[in-house]
């Protein structure tokens, strides 16, 4: 029997999707990006479920929109119960690692990996959890400010790079180690990166390859504060936008940071490429590249996520497998499509996948005669989190997307004709009739009032929980590496033959 092909996924974090129109944009100094963009499907309209870390996160992983996982903020548990891509394909054969972030909550920590190369670089408890009950609260030792934008520059040590060299190093080693083939069974390994995540500070040698760069001004310019829409204004507040003089030299230092990661990044991969090369396991291996939502890069104004504007909401995705041709996709397709074309591509029984997950397999997208197909369902967004008061989803169909919140008057956007989202069609009585139709969806989709309910006893009892645990002696859920040093190296119960054999790669050249 043929063996099963290798995964490798490669994860980023707050990586702005419009800036992967059909893989790195052409300025992008990202030359393994594009090299990986050459030979993948690229899908130009992807989206996040939620636009926020762990609830992006934890979707990607299961398939399935926050409102199933329950995993509505950054504080949320992500429960045991709930089958991941992991749990999939290590039930399938796989032997399943992780190498870096995946912000889970709670004390499962693992959730279906068998092995976990790194910490996590956030939490794992409920310290970070938002309150309904105080609206307009900021909480201060935890929520985003702009000072990401006021102190932007150059370092050549953070706490975010010796993290993301630490995951990448990691990662290498561990495609060495399956390089030499001592586990016969097929592998799925994660690579997951904090950057090119906020703060916007960045290596001066990748700082310097935009010294020059033409896109370090928004398209869109900074709005005053009263032509925000209304969660906008939400989000100026939560980040402390009105206690900031934000002028133009911060933006453009910002912006040439977050380029400057995006080219820190692609060293990181191509450290992890080039492992994945020399083991000669490239041609079989899929190798997937996403990220978990978007930044708003001082478009209208607004810096990071946490609303349904592209910048924040849009994401890259590569898929490079022999299943797949490469090209360009420009359906819509989101996140949680992760998991059904993961174990559609591995030959997973697909029923047992389907009643899991708010997803579907997009295999069926790829290019074949330069015509895509359309995906079956409309792509659908929920947000629950920090600058909220109450939770808003977003439809995704054809050419337009549609906004709701109970609180908020509705948005409709034709992206097509105005992909910078200036003109809300949702007031024009010419749309009419679309506002009602994306209505019916909503309605049929979400009950809203209690999903409201359940975003407000989530964060509750969490609260409760966590005070208690922090009074008194702390015991946290972080998760800690297992690292043997017995079983590292050159020990006296180990052959010296045989482990020199072993741990050569490749033998005898």
């Amino acid at each position: 029997m043929q063996k099963k092909l290798n995964i490798l996924i490669f994860m980023v974090d707050q990586l702005n999707g419009t800036l992967f129109p059909d893989g790195p944009a052409e300025w992008l100094h990202a030359p393994n990006l594009k090299k990986l963009a050459a030979r993948s499907t690229r899908f130009e309209n992807c989206y996040t479920s939620s636009p926020l870390c762990a609830p992006a996160r934890a979707s990607f992983m299961s398939g399935q929109l926050p409102r199933r996982t329950r995993v509505y903020d950054n504080a949320a548990e992500f429960a045991s119960d709930i089958p991941t891509y992991a749990h999939h394909l290590r039930r399938a054969g796989y032997y399943t690692c992780l190498s870096g972030k995946m912000h889970f909550v709670g004390p499962d920590q693992m959730h279906g990996f068998e092995d976990r190369l790194t910490t996590d670089i956030y939490p794992a408890d409920f310290g970070w959890t938002p309150d309904y009950r105080k609206p307009g609260e900021r909480i201060e030792w935890w929520y985003h400010n702009m000072g990401s934008v006021t102190g932007a520059g150059v370092a050549e040590i953070t706490n975010q790079m010796e993290y993301d060299d630490n995951v990448a190093h990691e990662a290498k080693m561990k495609i060495y180690d399956l390089g030499r083939a001592l586990d016969d069974r097929p592998w799925a390994v994660t690579v997951s990166f904090t950057h090119p995540h906020d703060p916007y500070v960045a290596r001066r040698k990748y700082w310097d390859l935009y010294n020059d760069c033409e896109h370090l001004l928004p398209t869109v310019p900074a709005m005053d504060f009263d032509d925000q829409d209304a969660h906008s204004q939400r989000i100026f507040k939560a980040n402390d936008w009105l206690n900031f003089d934000i002028k133009q030299e911060n933006i453009e230092r910002s912006r040439q940071a977050y380029f400057a990661n995006i080219s820190y990044l692609d060293d990181k991969i191509g450290e992890v490429m080039e492992a994945l090369e020399t083991t000669r396991l490239v041609e079989n291996t899929i190798i997937l590249f996403c990220s978990d939502h978007g930044d708003m890069l001082g478009e209208r104004g607004l810096w990071f996520k946490m609303n349904f504007y592209e910048g924040s909401a849009r994401v890259p995705l590569m898929i490079a497998a022999p299943q797949m041709k490469p090209g360009k996709v420009t359906d819509p397709v989101s996140n949680v499509d992760i998991l059904p074309t993961l174990a559609d591509l591995a030959g997973v029984d697909m029923s047992e996948i389907m009643p899991w997950t708010d997803g579907e397999s997009i295999i069926p997208l790829a290019p074949e005669t330069g015509e895509a197909k359309p995906r079956a369902n409309p792509v659908l967004i929920e947000y629950a989190a920090e600058a909220s008061y109450a939770p808003m989803v977003c439809i995704r169909q054809g050419n337009y997307k549609f906004n709701h919140c109970e609180l908020d008057p509705p948005q409709l956007f034709n992206l097509s004709s105005d992909p910078h989202e200036l003109n809300n069609l949702a007031a024009d009585p010419a749309h009419k009739a679309m506002v009602e139709a994306f209505m019916d969806k909503v309605r049929a989709k979400w009950d809203m009032a209690a999903f409201d309910a359940e975003v407000r006893q989530s964060q509750a009892r969490r609260w409760v929980v966590y005070e208690a645990l922090r009074n008194g002696a702390y015991f946290p859920w972080d998760y800690q590496p297992l690292k043997k040093a017995s079983e590292a190296y050159m020990r006296n119960h180990m052959n010296l033959d045989t482990l020199e054999g072993d741990k050569r790669f490749p033998r005898g050249e």
